[in-house]
């Protein structure tokens, strides 16, 4: 997809240092020079590629190079973590959110899975496995401001990505309630830090306005206004095992009740 992930980028090594090495290099040996700046190149690289963790450490990586974060891609490596928290109801779930292919190919590789996924945005550029995907009816197309097209509870688990920050009130009131009416054991929100990501002229274009992150203050006041309640039971079993795995996610991650 087209989308990129939302985190500042981070600068490695010193150029006055590099600079020294090169003048004292220069003179003596070029050859042993490029050997060297090679073998730095290189760990560099490879450092910097494991800084990622989980299924989508290599493609956020890539992203917070280029300034941005995706909670989608948070997604992907909190998975693990969510297996602990919801035990069986990770095994049938509803993913909605931008790149939500990702999640739900990544979910169809587990055991005994079933997954769906709804893109609430065009899908032009996607890849063949996401179309593929769309024409199984395991993906569906749909804008998320109206009531998904699924029964109550039609889904243990819902799990959404990124796609609330482009909501305005006045349809979040209508869209989150939504997802909660199609969950049986609950609702997972991703959603980004205020100040995570960066206004662009591309995703006004695509989204129609752009990302509104907000405070867990804010939510919190919301979530009461919609009579949406916490579940503190997976909330705990996440924190533990969130502990025990050294997981520090990227996103603020909420866990809710489904509606009784």
């Amino acid at each position: 997809m087209s989308r990129r992930p939302v985190n500042p980028s981070r600068r490695y090594g010193d150029a006055g240092g590099g600079a020294a090495l090169f003048s004292l290099s220069k003179s003596h040996s070029p050859p042993l020079l490029s050997i060297v700046l090679i073998v730095l190149g290189a760990l560099l690289i490879v450092a910097y590629f494991h800084s990622g963790s989980g299924s989508g450490g290599i493609r956020s990586l890539v992203s917070r190079v280029e300034g941005d974060f995706s909670c989608t891609f948070e997604v992907l490596r909190a998975l693990p973590i969510l297996k602990k928290a919801y035990g069986g109801g990770i095994h049938k779930v509803l993913h909605i959110g931008p790149d939500s292919c990702s999640v739900v190919s990544n979910l169809l590789k587990e055991e005994e899975t079933e997954a769906w996924g709804v893109e609430p945005y065009d899908i032009e550029d996607a890849d063949a496995n996401c179309k593929r995907l769309v024409r199984n009816g395991i993906m569906r197309v749909a804008d998320i401001k109206f009531p998904l097209p699924y029964r109550p509870k039609s889904f243990p688990l819902v799990i959404v990505s990124d796609a609330l920050d482009y909501l305005s009130p006045r349809y979040l009131n209508k869209t989150l309630p939504d997802f909660a009416r199609v969950s049986a054991d609950g609702v997972v929100v991703f959603t980004g830090f205020p100040g995570q990501r960066k206004a662009k002229a591309a995703d006004v274009s695509k989204y129609g306005r752009a990302a509104k992150l907000r405070s867990s203050t804010w939510w919190a006041r919301y979530f009461i206004q919609t009579s949406l309640e916490e579940n503190e039971v997976a909330a705990k079993k996440f924190s533990r095992a969130a502990e025990k795995s050294s997981y520090n996610p990227s996103c603020q991650i909420f866990h809710l009740r489904s509606y009784r």
